[in-house]
């Protein structure tokens, strides 16, 4: 039986008063990947991450090993996992023999019950100086891609590496987005490889760096996801309203300009810290809950860049929890989204799973239980009552 004039004009009263009071919230499910480092000697143990995540809707994990204890607190969760070959095994995957070794000791037996489906040979290899690592980089991939094809995990597990966003020698405008020239060699034959494979390119991309390097010129909303003027690319006329976009496009531009456009950009890292040393600007509690707040909105509305409007953005988290034995400067060691404890560092707005949409302020993010709990409340009642009538 529909609602009386009455009880219809109730309910139109209350949802009114819950809007202008500003009470009204909304909810979104809404899933992520996150980077689960484990350089720290106060971490819980990986069954307890394993319950962390799946109550924040976590559904996909990057490791930077194949840590079996992990691997088997995941079992039957549907978690999708990357895991990684460190820089110091590269060689030895070169060697067909060790390679089908490795996956036969870590991927096989975890494979059918826990969702591995990624692998990662080194990370950001073409950052450093070792050029030795460099040239081996490929060789290595394309063993253990035909190490997988020898076992019959090709269709299930693909090959990839993650790079540090400064392989880049140009990121502006994105249009004209280009790799450094002296690592076009390498770069070159990775990309054929994820084109004959069909695997993704995996970049590491941190607007934080830029901010850092230049506060007095970068706009701190328009690397916050905050309402700014934005940039307009002169090449494209395509507007972007933050720095994260126009990096990935940048990209896209740079893996185009060397011949290629069948390949998928993924972000294997973005975050930003909590907490910094004094030559660190903007690394703070509440720019790193803006920054990381904001970005889980666009997820959660499944956006797409300028570039590449209809593919939505698909990013891992830097990182679960704070490392405290990280190296480097103090951010290093406060990327977390949590405190070992299982504490969150900051609100971003997520609860069992749901991510609130109220405001970009980090005071703001709060899901009002009591609210949508009267909410419901109103609604049963109305309900019940238009049975009576």
């Amino acid at each position: 039986m529909e609602l009386s004039s009455s009880s219809s004009l109730l309910l139109r009263v209350m949802i009114f008063w819950m809007t202008i009071s500003g009470q009204m919230q909304y909810i979104f499910a809404v899933s992520f990947g996150i980077n689960y480092g484990q350089i720290a000697n106060d971490l819980p143990s990986p069954a307890r991450v394993a319950r962390l995540l799946q109550s924040l809707n976590v559904n996909r994990v990057k490791l930077y090993d194949a840590d079996p204890n992990v691997l088997s607190a995941f079992t039957n969760s549907n978690v999708e996992f990357i895991i990684g070959i460190g820089n110091e095994n590269v060689q030895n995957m070169m060697d067909s023999s060790k390679a089908v070794a490795w996956l036969q000791q870590n991927v096989q037996p975890y494979i059918s019950q826990t969702k591995i489906i990624c692998i990662t040979v080194g990370n950001e290899v073409l950052s450093g100086n070792d050029t030795v690592l460099m040239s081996n980089l490929v060789p290595a991939m394309q063993s253990v891609y035909e190490a997988l094809q020898s076992l019959g995990l090709d269709k299930q597990v693909t090959v990839s590496t993650a790079h540090s966003f400064f392989i880049l020698g140009n990121s502006f405008p994105p249009s004209a987005g280009s790799f450094q020239q002296d690592l076009i060699p390498y770069i070159q034959p990775i990309l054929n490889f994820h084109s004959q494979t069909n695997s993704p390119f995996l970049i590491n991309a941190y607007p934080f760096f830029a901010y850092k390097a230049d506060p007095g010129s970068i706009s701190l909303a328009y690397v916050l996801f905050q309402p700014n003027a934005g940039i307009t690319d002169p090449n494209t006329n395509l507007t972007y309203d933050n720095m994260l976009y126009a990096q990935i496009d940048s990209v896209y531009a740079a893996i185009k300009a060397v011949g290629f456009t069948d390949i998928d950009v993924r972000i294997s890292e973005t975050g930003w810290p909590s907490q910094g040393d004094s030559d660190e600007p903007g690394a703070t509690l509440e720019n790193a809950a803006v920054y990381n707040g904001n970005l889980l909105r666009r997820i959660a509305m499944n956006q797409g860049t300028p570039m590449k409007p209809s593919v939505p953005i698909n990013v891992y988290f830097f990182a679960l929890f704070n490392e405290n034995m990280k190296p480097g400067p103090t951010s290093e060691r406060n990327y977390g989204l949590f405190y070992p404890n299982g504490t969150p560092v900051y609100n971003v707005g997520l609860q069992e799973g749901y991510l609130s949409i109220y405001s970009s302020s980090p005071k703001s993010m709060v899901m009002s239980e009591v609210n949508l709990i009267i909410l419901i409340v109103i609604t049963t009642l109305l309900q019940a009552f238009s049975k009576l009538i």
